[in-house]
């Protein structure tokens, strides 16, 4: 079964979660994380049938590697 892996990335600038696969290829964003996940799943099989990437028994995995890294000024929270 072919594998893709999401890479999902959060934009504190922008305040989204960005996904994107270059072999896909996509790139969606989303203000919740688990609203683009369910966004990703409708909008991979459009892209890799478009792209004529889509397996011939439709079947595909989803890895999903999200990461979100904040910056704090522990001085605001004590």
């Amino acid at each position: 079964m072919t594998e893709y892996c999401i890479i999902i990335t959060w934009d504190d600038e922008a305040g989204v979660w960005v996904a994107v696969n270059d072999e896909i290829p996509i790139a969606l964003e989303s203000g919740s994380l688990d609203a683009l996940i369910i966004q990703l799943k409708y909008t991979v099989p459009e892209m890799l049938k478009e792209n004529g990437k889509l397996p011939n028994s439709g079947e595909i995995q989803l890895r999903f590697s999200a990461e979100r890294i904040e910056r704090l000024d522990c001085n605001r929270y004590l």
